[in-house]
């Protein structure tokens, strides 16, 4: 890392220097990136779960699940579900499925294939 390189960590904010590190992590080969994916599309994203929450219905309990890859989030919901065990704030995804947009600019997967990815690092 250079000079130009070290002033700009040294300057950032926690916010920016995480989006920088889930962005490193999140470029697998076949992966778009959220900001990247639009509606109607087929895709193929990675990233961190940011947020789950649980909304329970009389007719059909939802999940949802924010995914960050560094540049924007798509939600990850799952109809009828209550629980998803490894879905969790800080478990890395890779989810597949087709886009739809809520509330006007939203980006949300339905019941997207998911895989918890597993740290290379792990263990160690």
């Amino acid at each position: 890392m250079g000079l130009t390189g070290f002033m700009k960590r040294l300057t950032a904010s926690e916010e920016d220097l995480y989006a920088e590190q889930v962005r490193e992590e999140s470029d697998r080969p076949g992966c778009t990136r959220c900001n990247k994916v639009g509606p109607g599309k087929l895709v193929k994203i990675a990233g961190r779960v940011t947020t789950v929450v649980f909304t329970p219905a009389a007719s059909m309990p939802v999940l949802e699940a924010e995914l960050f890859d560094g540049t924007s989030t798509v939600t990850l919901t799952w109809l009828g579900r209550h629980r998803i065990v490894g879905v969790e704030p800080g478990r890395k995804l890779v989810a597949a499925g087709r886009v739809a947009v809520r509330d006007g600019d939203r980006k949300v997967i339905y019941n997207p294939w998911y895989e918890i990815a597993i740290d290379a690092d792990a263990g160690r």
